[in-house]
């Protein structure tokens, strides 16, 4: 980038607030998916003015842009395909308002899950979709892939608490949308539109979010099954009983190895669980844990176990959030990565889908480990591959789209809280076809220079083994 054009940035947000150094670019060119590209300068802005200058900037002289929270993404959305600019907002990390008494609060992109929840406990108070990375992930990424976890079955996902936002348009203009009331029925709904826009409409520097009181009590249940489809039957039974659990974790066998194996989760042998969380009144739960024993013997549990204590329950959370990098060291030659790893489908077919699934894996000898949050029907399989192997690259590539394909079938779609970015863009476009018309057109009227994040969504061309992190051979980049 040309040391004027540097000059300016410098001038916006101070020179101790970017870098070209070749580290800080190559740490900034990977989230935690699978692909990377090196930014040509890195910048931390520290207000919202900062960013609009900044956007203002770009859109001038045609920089391609990539805002970029903790990186935690799965998909490639903050990976910077055309280089450019990636604007860090983590140094954006204020809370500014907690009203209770009003039921929303209002921060900063940059703010740290964890952080906002520890904030909101303090009243008794929680903002709920709880991401599996919630001790890294920030608000502005959450809002930005319509971030969920493990309780969106009955609290939702982020898309379901965003009151208003602030936002940088592409061309730098700064606009609110939303409210900070619980009703809104004025003009077109704009907030929700930026939610789960992955950063190509526009850069979100202030979050205005809904809370909810939280739970007095809450229990778990750990549940063993013979098979991974009795464990999705039991996930469907669940519901239909009708039950209505804040959780329902699934995995499968060589995720239960996994954990066992290299965190010492202590959970039982079996060929797949589920892990079963109802909170709310202590009466209720008391009831619905009653509830929830019957229905799991009466699709054939075995082992049942349950707590109400904190630690234990804390304990098998921690065992579950632990799946993917467990995995990653189960065996010395493979690595877990993410390709497949965040379909949802109706909850009545899970049984249906993770028997296709496994037989997915058989045809193009891949290992899938299979887990999620199931009770809402949002399913993970990490797959694990020889990093550098060409053939293992191809045949995992071959099984993701089956994979989907499968999911599409059944109703499902291709992602459920990780967002698009680059790993899920060509299947994201075969279920959406007939919607990909009208976002290009709101993409060019937000974005007449296309510089927000340009490349990803409905834009994205050709295989997606490509641009990898990994020390694969040339030829395994197939873009």
């Amino acid at each position: 980038m040309e040391q004027d054009v540097l000059s300016e940035i410098g001038t916006i947000v101070g020179e101790d607030c970017y870098s070209t150094r070749r580290a800080d670019l190559y740490t900034y060119g990977f989230d935690s998916s699978i692909h990377h590209v090196t930014p040509e300068v890195v910048v931390q802005p520290r207000t919202p003015q900062q960013v609009a200058d900044l956007v203002t900037l770009a859109n001038r002289l045609r920089i391609p842009v990539v805002p970029r929270g903790a990186g935690t993404g799965l998909c490639g959305g903050a990976v910077p395909l055309e280089k450019g600019m990636v604007i860090d907002l983590t140094r954006m990390n204020k809370i500014k308002e907690i009203r209770v008494e009003d039921l929303y609060c209002v921060c900063e992109p940059g703010v740290v899950y964890d952080d906002l929840q520890r904030a909101l406990g303090k009243y008794k108070f929680s903002f709920p979709p709880a991401p599996g990375s919630a001790e890294a992930a920030t608000i502005g990424g959450m809002v930005s892939t319509n971030a969920s976890g493990m309780r969106a079955i009955k609290y939702g996902g982020t898309r379901d608490y965003v009151l208003g936002l602030k936002v940088v348009l592409p061309t730098g203009e700064l606009i609110e949308v939303g409210t900070r009331t619980l009703k809104n029925a004025s003009g077109y709904q704009l907030e929700r539109l930026f939610v789960g826009s992955e950063g190509t409409l526009g850069i979100i520097v202030e979050v205005t979010l809904r809370i909810v009181p939280k739970p007095k009590k809450s229990a778990m249940i750990v549940a063993g099954f013979d098979t991974l489809e009795g464990a999705g039957k039991c996930v469907s039974a669940l519901i239909a009983k009708p039950l209505l659990p804040s959780a329902v974790e699934l995995m499968d066998s060589t995720c239960i190895k996994a954990v066992n194996q290299v965190v010492n989760a202590g959970l039982p042998d079996v060929e797949a669980l589920c892990m079963i969380e109802v909170d709310g009144h202590p009466d209720i739960v008391a009831e619905e844990l009653g509830e929830v024993v019957k229905v799991c013997e009466s699709v054939g549990a075995i082992g049942l176990q349950q707590s109400d204590d904190p630690k234990q329950m804390a304990k098998w959370t921690a065992s579950r959030k632990s799946v993917m990098a467990s995995l990653s060291r189960l065996y010395t030659n493979l690595c877990s990565v993410s390709l497949a790893d965040d379909m949802a489908v109706p909850i009545s077919k899970i049984p249906d889908a993770v028997v296709a699934f496994g037989q997915i894996a058989k045809k193009y000898d891949v290992i899938v480990g299979t887990y999620g949050h199931a009770a809402d029907g949002n399913l993970h399989t990490k797959m694990l591959l020889e990093p550098e192997s060409e053939t293992s690259w191809m045949n995992g590539e071959k099984a993701v789209e089956e994979i989907f394909d499968v999911c599409i079938r059944l109703g499902g779609t291709v992602t459920g809280e990780h967002g698009v970015g680059i790993s899920k863009a060509p299947y994201f476009q075969k279920e959406r076809a007939t919607m990909l018309g009208a976002m290009a057109a709101i993409k060019k009227a937000l974005d007449p220079n296309n510089i927000m994040n340009p490349g990803k969504l409905q834009e994205w061309e050709g295989s997606i083994i490509t641009h990898l992190r990994y020390p694969c051979d040339d030829h395994c980049d197939r873009g």
